[in-house]
């Protein structure tokens, strides 16, 4: 997908496209033509119209969204080579390293953890990644 066809998804680009597009529907993706950088997305569920309060739900609804945002670009989560995490709160960290790691067994990216305020006070957890298409 070239930056046209992402424009004509919805996805105008800038901060203000793809944060208003996370917390609606899901991460905008950029593909190159080895990679794919999706920004951060959150664990906003774009069919029920709504976000878990539990951290551990809503790390699980970011990574199906991310999926979702990867498989237009024929790529999936076994494909992520660089991670990073940004939480609301480091008390979560624990909570959400096991959701992580399950998803990521086989084959674990480089990542990084940061806490943060998020953009919407409902949201726990936003995820970021870098993934080889």
């Amino acid at each position: 997908m070239d930056r046209r066809e992402s424009e004509a998804e919805g996805d105008p680009g800038g901060w203000w496209g793809n944060g208003a597009r996370t917390l609606v529907a899901g991460s905008a993706g950029a593909p190159d033509r080895r990679w794919v950088f999706v920004s951060g997305t959150s664990g906003f569920d774009a069919e029920r119209r709504a976000m878990a309060g539990d951290v551990e739900e809503q790390a699980r609804q970011t990574l199906r969204n991310i999926r979702r945002t990867l498989r237009r670009s024929d790529a999936d989560l076994s494909d992520v080579v660089r991670m990073r995490v940004y939480l609301a709160d480091a008390a979560d960290f624990p909570r959400v390293q096991p959701v992580l790691a399950e998803e990521f067994r086989d084959r674990p990216p480089i990542g990084t953890t940061m806490v943060c305020p998020l953009a919407d006070p409902r949201m726990r957890i936003e995820i970021e990644v870098t993934a080889r298409c």
